[in-house]
C-alpha cells in the first residue's frame, strides 16, 4: 500500500529514531509526579523513593530558577504546594530548597538531587515545563548541565515543540518527546497544528493524553517507530486503554496500588 503524503512528510521532517535508542521505553508503568498521596506531596524525595521501591519508572516536572538552575516543581507558582506565595522562577535553587512541600516533610529538591536519588535505579522521564513567554534556551541549559554524565536511563519532553528540537539540535545523545494533547475532537486546523508541532519538535517519542486515545495520528506515529507513552492514567478503564494503544502507562493514584 503507497504510502499517504502525510506519513511520507512525517518521515522526512520527523524522522522516527533507532529502535535500539527508546526501547527502554516500553513496558515500564510510569509514576506521574512521583508515587504520591497522603502525606507523601507529588514531586518530592518521598514520592521518588517510594517509585524507585516498588519499580515504577518516574515522572517528573522542571523548570528554571532565578540563577538559572534545575528545579522539580510543577506549578508556576508556590501556593498550591507550600506554604509560600509567588513566581517559581522569582527564587534561587537554595532558596526554593529551603521551602517545605506542603503534605510531608520533605523540601522542594533541585534536579541535581532527584538524578542523585535515582541513580539509574529506574527509568525517568523530565518533563522540561515552557510557555509562550518563558526562554527555553536557558532552561534547556539547565537541565543538560545537570544531566551531563548521568548514567541511567533518561529522557526529556515537553509541550513545547521547541524543547524536544533544542535537544536534537544541541544535545542529541539525550532522548527527547513531545507531549500532546488534541484538545477534543480535531478539526482540519488542530491536525494541522498537530502536524506542526511534530515536524518542528522532531521528537523521538510521544507522550499522549489518554483521554485522546485511541488516536489515529498517535497509532500512525507509533507504527512508523516513536514510542507513545499516554498520561494520566487514573483508572482501570484508563489502563485498559493504555495497554491496547501505547506503549507504557504514565500514571498515578489506585491504579498504582
Amino acid at each position: 500500500m503507497p504510502l499517504s503524503p502525510f506519513a511520507l512528510l512525517d518521515g522526512w521532517f520527523a524522522p522516527a529514531p533507532r529502535p535500539a535508542r527508546v526501547r527502554w521505553m516500553a513496558g515500564v508503568t510510569y509514576a506521574h509526579r512521583g508515587l504520591h498521596g497522603a502525606g507523601v506531596p507529588e514531586n518530592s524525595p518521598a514520592a521518588f523513593g517510594a517509585a524507585i521501591a516498588r519499580g515504577f519508572g518516574i515522572e517528573c516536572d522542571v523548570q528554571r530558577t532565578s540563577d538559572g538552575q534545575a528545579v522539580v516543581f510543577h506549578d508556576w507558582e508556590l501556593d498550591r504546594l507550600t506554604g509560600e506565595s509567588g513566581p517559581v522562577i522569582d527564587r534561587s535553587l537554595s532558596q526554593l530548597s529551603a521551602i517545605a512541600l506542603s503534605g510531608g516533610s520533605d523540601t522542594i529538591p533541585g534536579l541535581h538531587k532527584v538524578l542523585g536519588q535515582v541513580a539509574g535505579r529506574v527509568p525517568l522521564l523530565i518533563e522540561i515545563k515552557s510557555r509562550a513567554d518563558v526562554r527555553i534556551v536557558p532552561l534547556c541549559l539547565a537541565v543538560r548541565r545537570v544531566l551531563e554524565g548521568y548514567q541511567g536511563p533518561v529522557a526529556v519532553m515537553s509541550f513545547d515543540p521547541r524543547v524536544s528540537r533544542w535537544f536534537g539540535k544541541y544535545s542529541p545523545h539525550i532522548v527527547r518527546g513531545l507531549v500532546m494533547t488534541e484538545d477534543a475532537r480535531p478539526t482540519l486546523a488542530r491536525r494541522l497544528r498537530l502536524r506542526w508541532a511534530l515536524w518542528t519538535a522532531r521528537p523521538e517519542f510521544l507522550a499522549y493524553d489518554i483521554r485522546d486515545l485511541p488516536s489515529r495520528f498517535a497509532a500512525a506515529q507509533r507504527r512508523r517507530g516513536l514510542p507513545v507513552l499516554t498520561w494520566t492514567v487514573r483508572s482501570d478503564e484508563h489502563l485498559e486503554r493504555a495497554t491496547l494503544h501505547a506503549d507504557a502507562p504514565i500514571a498515578e493514584g489506585a491504579v498504582l496500588s
